[in-house]
């Protein structure tokens, strides 16, 4: 999807992890498999599972989104995003993906866990702005709240996960 970067609106959603074991003790297969968002919210499939292989920069991910968060009893809504950039450094582990033609959203969303100073964080941070006239119009009332609604409990679920080990 084309956009212009600087264009979009940038967002950035963060909560601490308490866990007495550092950022290199934890078993993030679950947030590079892209365990994220509750099920109740979204499911997916990924590039990398169906080639049985860990992610890489520019596999896709196909997502099914329910609106509302209940699976039965929703609109049922399929995107495509593709993996832009991976960072597995010591202390930062990050993935980010851009949506493709076609989403309601068009933009850049980074995944991110954080060490420092014994603290963990996770982060997801984004630049967006509506993919059409629709979520455009509804922004204000249901796009944006929805949004921040699924990026709470997408923090939530990664912390829940974490938080287990």
């Amino acid at each position: 999807m084309q956009f212009d970067r600087n264009k979009l609106k940038e967002k950035s959603t963060t909560i601490t992890v308490k866990t007495g074991k550092s950022l290199q003790e934890l078993d993030l297969a679950f947030f590079f498999n892209y365990r994220i968002f509750p099920p109740k919210i979204l499911v997916f499939k990924t590039q990398w599972e169906a080639e049985q292989r860990s992610m890489k920069v520019g596999d896709t991910i196909a997502q099914q989104v329910f609106l509302p968060p209940i699976p039965y009893f929703s609109q049922k809504l399929v995107f495509g995003v593709r993996i832009s950039e991976i960072v597995q450094e010591t202390h930062h582990k990050s993935f980010s993906y851009e949506t493709l033609e076609g989403h309601v959203e068009q933009g850049i969303s980074s995944f991110s866990i954080e060490e420092t100073d014994g603290v963990i964080t996770i982060t997801i941070h984004t630049f967006s702005e509506p993919g059409n006239l629709i979520t455009r119009i509804l922004g204000p009332i249901l796009t944006l709240p929805y949004q921040a609604y699924c990026t709470r409990q997408a923090l939530k679920n990664i912390k829940k996960q974490v938080e287990q080990q």
